[in-house]
C-alpha cells in the first residue's frame, strides 16, 4: 500500500508491523478530560512563593515535562485553584505562543492561557502529548487573526483527530517518549556543559585556577589596558548591498549569533573589492556583534573571504595577542559587564559605538599562558559542539517520526 492509499484509508505512513486497519476519528473531548486553568487571587500574598508549581505559557519551553515554574504557590493558593494531575498534556489555547505543548511531571495548577488534558479510558496522556505536539501547527491556524489571538475551550473540545486502538497508543507512546527522554539527556549534558564552561571561564580570567608553564612555574603577573592598545577595530560597510543570486558571502548579526556561516546573502565581486579596500577579514580576526545584539563574538578559525555590515565589529589583534584567547574573554562576564556600560541602551536598536569597544579594558596574560587557557576553553566548546549536532539529530529524527507516525 503507497503512502497515498495509506492516508486515505487513515493508516498512518510509518507503522508498527504488528498493527493494520484504518485508525478512528475522535474528538479529544472523547479521548480526555479537559479543563482550562485558573489563577488564584494576586492580591493575596499569602498564595505565592511556596513549592507548589503554577504553569504559564513561557514554562513551557522546550522540554517536554515541566519540572520547575517561574511562579509558584503555597499550598493555600494551591487549594485556590483547580488541580491539574500529574501525567496531563498541557496545550497553550491564548495569546501569541498558541500551540506550545508540554506535560505535569507533578501534580500543578496552570493559568487561563492553557488548557489541560488528562486521558479517559482507552487513551495515553503519552500519545495525546505526541499527538497535539504533531497537530499544534494546524490548531493554531484556527485561532485566525486577532489582536489576542485564542481557542476557546468548547472549540479546542470539538476538535477531531484520528486515534489508533490501545495497544498501538501504547507502542507508539512508548517508543515517542524514549525518544524524548533521549533529546533531555542532551539537552541536560549540553546545559551541564555550557554552565561547567562558564564557570571555568570565570576562574581562569579572575586568575583563581591558574596554569603552569613547562617547568612549573608560575607566569609572570597579568596587564590590563584597553582593548584598542593591542587591537585595532574597524565596522562593516554602513549601506545595505545590492545582493547577488551567487557571490562573495555577506555577514551579518544573525550569522554571529547563530554560529551559522553556510547560509548567506551574496555581493558581487565588484563590490567585495570595494570594501576590501578599506578593510578585509582574514584569517586570525575576530567577529562581534554590536547593533542589535552586543557583544557575541565569534573567532575567524577558517581560510576566508567575505564581506560584513555595519552591525559587525572586526577586531584584528596584534603579535601579542592570542586571538582564540580575546574571542574567549570577550564572552566572560567580567568583558561583558565592561560593554553594557558603553552600550546605548536608548536607542533602538541598542548599540555599542566603535570607539567605545576599543576603550574596554582587557586582562592579558603573557602568549603561552593566552594559548593554554584558549586550548583548554576551545576542548571545551569542541565538546558542546558535539553534543549540539547529536541534539539537532535527534530533534530531526523526532521531527519526521511525528510527521509519519499520525494520520
Amino acid at each position: 500500500m503507497n503512502i497515498t492509499t495509506k492516508q486515505k484509508y487513515n493508516e498512518p505512513v510509518l507503522r508498527f508491523p504488528e498493527f493494520s486497519g484504518k485508525w478512528e476519528v475522535k474528538k479529544l473531548s472523547d479521548v480526555a478530560r479537559i479543563t482550562t486553568g485558573s489563577t488564584p487571587s494576586t492580591s493575596n500574598s499569602k498564595y505565592y512563593g511556596g513549592h507548589r508549581l503554577f504553569v504559564s505559557p513561557a514554562d513551557l519551553a522546550q522540554n517536554r515535562y515541566i519540572f520547575e515554574t517561574k511562579t509558584t504557590l503555597t499550598e493555600s493558593g494551591f487549594l485556590n485553584g483547580r488541580e491539574v494531575q500529574k501525567g496531563s498534556v498541557l496545550f497553550v489555547c491564548i495569546g501569541s505562543t498558541i500551540g506550545k505543548v508540554g506535560q505535569c511531571s507533578v501534580n500543578c495548577l496552570t493559568n487561563q492561557q492553557i488548557n489541560a488534558l488528562f486521558a479517559k479510558s482507552h487513551s495515553l496522556n503519552d500519545f495525546i502529548f505526541s499527538l497535539l505536539e504533531k497537530k499544534a501547527p494546524r490548531i493554531k491556524l484556527m485561532a485566525g487573526v486577532q489582536a489576542i489571538p485564542q481557542i476557546n475551550k468548547s472549540d479546542f473540545s470539538k476538535f477531531k483527530f484520528n486515534f489508533p486502538n490501545f495497544p498501538e497508543q501504547q507502542k507508539i507512546a512508548s517508543f515517542l517518549t524514549s525518544v524524548d527522554t533521549k533529546i533531555e539527556q542532551l539537552r541536560k549534558k549540553k546545559s551541564l556543559l555550557e554552565k561547567y564552561k562558564k564557570g571555568m571561564m570565570q576562574k581562569l580570567f579572575n586568575q583563581e585556577l591558574c596554569f603552569k608553564d613547562n617547568e612549573g612555574n608560575d607566569y609572570p603577573d597579568w596587564k590590563e589596558m584597553k582593548l584598542s592598545d593591542e587591537t585595532k577595530v574597524y565596522d562593516g560597510t554602513h549601506q545595505t548591498p545590492k545582493y547577488v543570486k551567487s557571490g562573495v558571502p555577506f555577514y551579518s548579526v544573525e550569522h554571529i549569533t547563530a554560529d551559522q556561516f553556510s547560509k548567506t546573502k551574496f555581493i558581487s565581486e565588484e563590490v567585495f573589492e570595494q570594501e576590501r579596500n578599506r578593510v578585509a577579514i582574514e584569517k586570525g580576526d575576530i567577529l562581534m556583534t554590536r547593533i542589535g545584539s552586543v557583544g557575541v563574538a565569534k573567532y575567524i578559525s577558517w581560510d576566508v573571504r567575505a564581506s560584513f555590515y555595519v552591525s559587525l565589529a572586526l577586531i584584528k589583534v596584534s603579535s601579542k595577542i592570542v586571538g582564540e584567547y580575546l574571542a574567549q574573554y570577550i564572552t566572560d562576564d567580567s568583558f561583558q559587564r565592561e560593554l553594557w556600560k558603553r552600550t546605548i541602551h536608548v536607542a533602538f536598536p541598542i548599540k555599542i559605538n566603535l570607539g567605545e569597544i576599543g576603550n574596554c579594558f582587557i586582562r592579558i596574560p603573557k602568549q603561552e599562558e593566552q594559548q593554554k587557557i584558549a586550548n583548554f576553553l576551545s576542548a571545551l566548546d569542541q565538546k558542546i559542539d558535539l553534543v549540539t549536532s547529536e541534539l539537532k539529530q535527534a530533534q530531526t529524527f523526532k521531527k519526521g517520526l511525528l510527521q509519519q507516525m499520525f494520520v
